[in-house]
């Protein structure tokens, strides 16, 4: 197959087509298995708390991840590579283009979410005018402030959040795109073919909350399928 694009920095050849997508296949397989190695490999007795069961699965994405690169290091074809920026560089960390990563991606995740934000704020100004504008006084606003820091407070303080909005995006992104992209592209892969490939194998690594909701927690077929395929929507 016909390579496509500049080659990542460092390279001088290729990787097999069947060795980019078994090494894919891999990543995710054990992107899922290691959740599970605490109690079915170490012998572990189950968590007590939704805590400890969060920082066993922050544990285990962290070595799915390290894992991840240290394959892609060893499948990749690297050389001749100078500093750090050299090696973020070949799984896409590169400062050329850094502004457009975070915004263009931020800008198009915000529209999933902007009718939401634009009703939540139609609410906000209905209960002003409620109450009226002008009879908003300084102990409002800063009670307002106030409920806003503290939200904030417990995010920064509430493991779920930081499963949901550091530890899961994060290692999901080191594995299924940093990690297998550069591996796709070295195995001759077109872009629209890695457009494709990427988010299969992305939601096959999602398959075990099928069997977690349909078989353990008896939820019906359809209401399993339809849960499944929100968590790898969003």
């Amino acid at each position: 197959m016909e390579r496509s694009g500049a080659p990542p920095p460092g390279e001088t050849e290729g990787v097999p087509p069947v060795t980019a997508v078994a090494a894919c296949a891999a990543m995710a397989a054990f992107y899922v298995a290691v959740l599970y190695s605490p109690t079915v490999v170490l012998r572990l007795p189950p968590p007590l708390s939704l805590e400890s069961f969060l920082f066993r699965r922050f544990a285990c994405a962290a070595v799915s991840s390290a894992v991840s690169v240290f394959l892609c290091s060893l499948l990749l074809p690297i050389r001749n590579l100078h500093g750090a920026m050299s090696f973020f560089g070949v799984y896409g960390v590169r400062a050329d283009h850094m502004w457009q990563a975070l915004v263009i991606p931020f800008l198009l995740t915000s529209l999933l979410y902007a009718g939401s934000f634009i009703s939540m704020i139609g609410l906000l100004c209905s209960s002003w005018k409620e109450i009226g504008c002008c009879s908003i006084s300084a102990e409002h606003v800063k009670n307002m402030a106030w409920k806003f820091v503290c939200r904030i407070w417990m995010l920064v303080w509430s493991v779920f959040a930081w499963r949901t909005y550091v530890v899961a995006p994060l290692t999901e992104e080191i594995v299924f795109r940093a990690c297998m992209i550069p591996l796709l592209s070295c195995g001759g892969f077109k872009t629209y073919k890695i457009i494709f490939f990427s988010p299969v194998f992305f939601s096959l690594a999602h398959l075990h909350h099928f069997w977690e909701l349909h078989y353990l927690q008896r939820y019906s077929f359809r209401r399993a399928s339809l849960t499944v395929s929100s968590l790898v929507t969003l």
